[in-house]
């Protein structure tokens, strides 16, 4: 039989039962919509934890102690390195600056007439600033009262935040501080590359003045005590990235910071591509597990197939008697139905690529990241739909060219 003669054969069977078809394609394109929908949001998200990770922070290093085996997303960083470790790392061939980064403890914010609670603030040095985007004002002075918002921070209150505006800083132990806002910031050049992602409200404040953590030295003479901060980054000459990360590695070794660490954890000196490589990484394993748990729908949409195509045989019996009685043979049949079960996929799969597309834009604008295709794979959702419909297809067509053409013809 040709295969022009199959395809309208197999085109006039579904046409004839058109309710039942569409039903069937419904459970296929849920399945591959679904599909489609988590690996655009999957593409998106890589592309934004990507695109986040820019030139300005490309010769960043990011000093952290925490839990080893940890290379994603650094979990519980220790407060570790002293005054002592920053003015080692500044030693340092190929480092240009070193950066500390802590938490305040507070407990509220207060506005004029309005008061919100909050948990902490951010210490860190006007250095952190030198390579950031200012959308108003400056970066705070060192010992100064005052303070760096981001651009979320600006709406936490019921009018926006200005620079010059006063801010009411509820500490710790019922002592309040007064900081005048100086700066509205995008983001800091020592911010570590994925803690922008959540768009959450930040607020700098001199690490001078207000940051009280403290560690006794175990390497000074008479241990005393210094500021300990958990994170610390180690701006580089772009040219020599790589070998300056080693050497600040190598520098780490001996320091306050590898004898104060809890069991369990490590020193680690990542860069931006490092950690960008990770995230991506962890990024491709959630779509994947995700897009696993989305394939199942697709089990239900070949049970779909398997049922009609059965049900298709059973009423087409006596159809098949006249085939076999004219000349057509087993492997005739047998085509006939597979070409109609891979039409039902295709046209599933077909119809699920805009839908698809419809969620993952739909997912990507409510998770406020920009939409990212990938095209390679809408060819794997009409192969996926095809091979669906052929797989669920097998028993029924193989069903189909066994029947015996006497019987059939008596079949009523």
């Amino acid at each position: 039989m040709r295969a022009l003669e199959l395809f309208r054969l197999s085109a006039r069977s579904l046409r004839g039962h058109k309710l039942r078809s569409a039903l069937t394609v419904i459970g296929i394109v849920i399945g591959i919509a679904a599909v489609v929908t988590f690996v655009t949001l999957g593409a998106s998200l890589k592309a934004d934890v990507v695109g986040e990770i820019d030139q300005s922070t490309a010769n960043n290093i990011y000093v952290l102690s925490t839990p080893e085996g940890d290379q994603g997303f650094p979990n519980r960083p220790q407060a570790v390195f002293t005054d002592n470790d920053i003015e080692t790392l500044r030693g340092v061939e190929g480092v240009r600056q070193v950066v500390p980064q802590g938490t305040v403890a507070i407990s509220t914010l207060t506005l004029g007439n309005q008061t919100i609670a909050r948990q902490q603030v951010t210490a860190t040095t006007p250095e952190a600033f030198e390579r950031a985007t200012f959308q108003d004002g400056r970066a705070f002075e060192a010992g100064a009262a005052e303070v760096v918002i981001n651009g979320q921070a600006r709406t936490v209150f019921d009018r926006n935040l200005s620079v010059g505006d006063s801010l009411t800083v509820g500490l710790r132990g019922n002592g309040t501080a007064t900081l005048t806002v100086v700066g509205v910031v995008d983001r800091t050049g020592s911010q570590l590359p994925f803690q922008s992602f959540a768009g959450q409200p930040r607020f700098y404040v001199p690490a001078d003045r207000y940051y009280e953590t403290t560690v006794q030295s175990p390497t000074l003479p008479g241990n005393p005590r210094q500021q300990a901060y958990p994170q610390v980054t180690v701006v580089a000459d772009p040219a020599t990235l790589t070998s300056t990360q080693e050497r600040v590695a190598a520098a780490l070794n001996g320091t306050d910071a590898e004898q104060l660490q809890p069991a369990g954890y490590a020193l680690s000196a990542r860069t931006s591509g490092d950690i960008a490589d990770n995230l991506a990484d962890l990024v491709d394993r959630l779509t994947r597990f995700v897009t696993g748990l989305a394939l199942i729908s697709l089990v239900v949409g070949a049970i779909g197939i398997a049922n009609i195509m059965l049900v298709s045989v059973t009423e087409r019996t006596r159809e098949i008697g006249i085939m076999k009685s004219v000349g057509g043979g087993r492997r005739d049949i047998l085509l006939l139905f597979l070409v109609e079960a891979a039409m039902l996929g295709a046209l599933g799969a077909l119809i699920a690529i805009p839908v698809g597309l419809a969620g993952g834009w739909v997912a990507t604008a409510y998770a406020d990241i920009a939409l990212t295709l990938a095209p390679g794979w809408f060819a794997v959702a009409i192969g996926v739909g095809v091979l669906v419909g052929v797989v669920a297809g097998i028993y029924p067509a193989w069903r189909a060219a066994r029947v015996d053409p006497i019987d059939a013809l008596r079949y009523e």
